[in-house]
């Protein structure tokens, strides 16, 4: 039929297209797929990012009096786009459209080069006009896209002040410029505990290297958000999926004065005894908390500076602060007394076929001398022996009380690279005849100055070790999430009886003993020097220039502890002295801490019942009354005239709970009397009777040129002098 035949041809006509349409996009996609596979794929990463991490702001540590120690802020580096993109496959119009406005742009640039070289040099005072104007010129003639403007990371402040400048303040499609962020960790403080606080790897996001940046990094850091970019209204937009989590800000138990204090005092010892490394730690007795603690080396360049946290990993002999812990051990198995006496002899004396010696042997040594003298004069003779006679055929329970002391106790601390104290038990293939005299003196023994000073703290707070703090809390928002408690590591390293014996003859070491340099005249310090040659290892000690650990730790006040504190120096060759050196060191950080508390005690020791009367001048008795009257101070024998606002000069007698004015009757032939009077009311009226006063000094007038009750001859210079 014809209708039939013509419905066939039209069927097979629509298939026929279909099929040339199916492979027609066949062919596209192919096309798409290989050949223009990374076009497209340079697109998509242009136009459609999935998962784009935004990083969190990390945490900031703050010290304990409040300030910021440590805090994240952007840093930037700048670059310049000197050209105007080119489309793929545009145009023979589009590309003269694309070089018109090249043109256009690099007018504008030219025409505002000199401004721009010109607030690039002030910004940037390093680099010279000419040298911003030729780098400017080399990119543009590379027809660079990214021209680093800069060399090195600028601050926000800076690039704020370069966003500025002519076409950089146009955005980086027309103008071109442009910037790459990096967030970077700032220690406003500078070196000041920047051991302890740590370090960052220079790109912020790999994480902390060391100290409190690495052990609160996951609380530091925060997390980060997640977003994407999408099309909305014909505009690319990146939509957040999973916002950041900022991180947590941590408080420190490091308070920056009492820092600046003990820094200030090691620093200036190192320098005067030439030493090589210096650290010193002051901690809260009774909560641990670690207020101080500076560890300086000496560099190359002899400028000492924070290398490494030599307080709490440095594996040395601790010299004759550990005697302090062998007589205890004596004491608390009730082998010894402090009255009990011990023959030191002429200074030198054959320990198992080794000589020892006290530092005087060349004088004629101690003699016989108590326990408490031992200590006092760290008679390593002394000490040696009453340790020896008593422990040296268990010398097992001399090392077992010294563990139970906790001076070997591991503190586990908050900052990574803690070392661990080695006191070895005795067994036949590490013990000799005369390991327990060498030990009882510090000698074969390895502590972390941190240690000794836990053990010492330990001492000044009645027998109660408690485990050195750094961190007081966590803060979110200004809120504290967590407060860190302070850990007791032992509630009694001693009976009651021995920690008084011990509190008493550490007192008599600083009053009476080798520690006098360690005291104070405003109060009582109680505490141990130290002085050890150091091992050179393998060489021995005699091997090279001999070097010297001279250490003192202690506390103060020795009545109520507040505080304890280790001072620790290495230094090559004689002399060495822990009382002259560290103790000096000691007691300039305890007088300036103790002066500091002074000040702030005397705040707080109002009675809200008294009334303090201000040092009043002599002068015009109407401010002065003003003034009084509104800080509600009673006033008396007040005259009229000061109710009507005009001077009334007058004396002034400031009683306990009150202010009484005296009225002065001036003449205007006479010179006035003006003593007691501050600088503005004297010149004031001597002028106003057409007097020159001149002065000099501060503060209320002592004494004048011409004597009150002298004719008054108008002109006259007189001389004021203030005190």
């Amino acid at each position: 039929m014809p209708n039939q035949k013509n419905i066939m041809i039209r069927f097979s006509f629509i298939i026929l297209i279909m099929v040339l349409v199916g492979i027609a996009i066949i062919c596209k996609a192919g096309v798409i797929m290989f050949a223009e596979r990374q076009y497209w794929k340079d697109v998509a990463d242009r136009f459609v990012k999935e998962n784009v991490s935004i990083p969190s702001t990390r945490g900031n540590i703050i010290s304990a009096d409040g300030q910021l120690m440590a805090s994240s802020l952007p840093e930037y580096k700048i670059y310049m786009d000197f050209m105007i993109n080119k489309k793929k496959g545009e145009t023979e119009e589009e590309e003269k459209t694309r070089l018109k406005l090249q043109h256009i742009k690099d007018s504008i640039l030219n025409a505002n080069l000199d401004s721009i070289c010109k607030g690039l040099h002030e910004i940037f005072p390093d680099k010279s006009t000419a040298y911003f104007k030729q780098h400017i010129r080399n990119g543009r003639k590379k027809e660079s896209r990214s021209w680093l403007l800069y060399p090195k990371r600028i601050s926000y402040i800076q690039y704020k002040e370069t966003k500025r400048l002519p076409v950089f303040n146009l955005n980086k499609y027309k103008g071109g410029f442009h910037e790459q962020v990096f967030n970077q960790r700032k220690k406003p403080f500078g070196s000041l505990a920047m051991r302890t606080l740590g370090d960052m790897f220079p790109d912020i996001e790999k994480g902390a290297k060391n100290g409190l940046e690495l052990s609160y990094d996951s609380i530091l850091r925060g997390r980060d958000g997640i977003t994407h970019r999408q099309k909305v209204m014909n505009k690319y937009l990146n939509i957040v999926d999973i916002p950041p989590i900022d991180g947590c800000d941590i408080i420190t138990t490091i308070d920056v004065s009492m820092q600046d204090i003990a820094e200030k005092a090691l620093v200036d010892k190192l320098k005067e005894i030439n030493a090589t490394v210096g650290v010193a730690i002051l901690m809260e007795v009774q909560t641990g908390d670690i207020k101080a603690i500076v560890n300086m080396t000496k560099c190359n360049d002899g400028i000492y500076r924070e290398i490494q946290n030599n307080a709490i990993s440095d594996m040395m002999e601790p010299g004759s602060t550990f005697k302090t812990a062998s007589i205890m051990v004596a004491l608390e198995d009730g082998k010894i007394t402090p009255d009990q006496i011990i023959d030191t002899g002429n200074g030198v004396y054959n320990m198992h076929g080794r000589p020892m010696k006290d530092h005087n042997w060349h004088r004629g040594g101690y003699g016989a001398i108590t326990t408490t003298q031992t200590l006092m004069y760290s008679s390593n003779i002394g000490v040696s022996r009453l340790i020896d006679q008593n422990y040296h055929n268990q010398p097992e329970k001399y090392v077992e009380g010294l563990y139970k002391l906790g001076i070997a106790t591991p503190l586990n601390l908050d900052i990574p690279g803690a070392g661990k104290p080695n006191i070895r038990m005795p067994n036949k293939d590490n013990w000799s005849r005369t390991a327990l005299a060498w030990m009882s003196i510090g000698y074969e023994t390895q502590v972390p100055p941190i240690n000794t000073l836990t053990f010492y703290n330990a001492i000044a707070n009645n027998g109660v070790m408690v485990k050195p703090k750094f961190v007081k809390s966590i803060v979110k928002d200004g809120q504290i999430v967590e407060d860190i408690p302070t850990e007791v590591l032992n509630p009694a390293i001693a009976s009651p009886k021995t920690i008084q014996d011990i509190q008493m003859i550490l007192e008599k070491v600083v009053s009476e003993g080798l520690g006098k340099k360690a005291g104070s005249k405003q109060f009582h310090v109680s505490g141990k020097t130290g002085t050890a040659q150091v091992s050179q290892g393998k060489g021995g000690y005699k091997t090279g220039t001999m070097r010297y650990l001279v250490s003192f730790c202690g506390y103060f006040p020795s009545e109520m502890p507040k505080y304890s504190c280790i001072v620790a120096i290495q230094k090559p060759g004689l002399p060495a002295s822990g009382g002259l050196m560290a103790g000096s060191v000691f007691s300039k950080i305890a007088e300036r801490v103790y002066a500091k508390h002074l000040a702030q005690d005397l705040k707080g020791a109002k009675d809200s019942t008294s009334i303090f009367i201000p040092d009043v001048k002599n002068g015009d008795i109407n401010a002065a009354h003003y003034v009084l009257k509104r800080i509600n101070i009673p006033t008396y024998n007040i005259p009229e005239e000061v109710e009507e606002g005009k001077p009334v000069w007058g004396n002034v007698t400031c009683n306990p709970d009150n202010v009484l004015f005296n009225k002065k009757d001036i003449s205007n032939k006479l010179v006035p009397s003006v003593i007691g009077m501050g600088a503005k009311d004297a010149v004031y009226l001597l002028e106003s009777m057409g007097l020159k006063a001149r002065v000099t000094g501060t503060g209320k007038v002592r004494s004048q040129s011409i004597p009150a009750g002298n004719t008054l001859h108008k002109g006259q210079s007189i001389q004021l002098k203030l005190n």
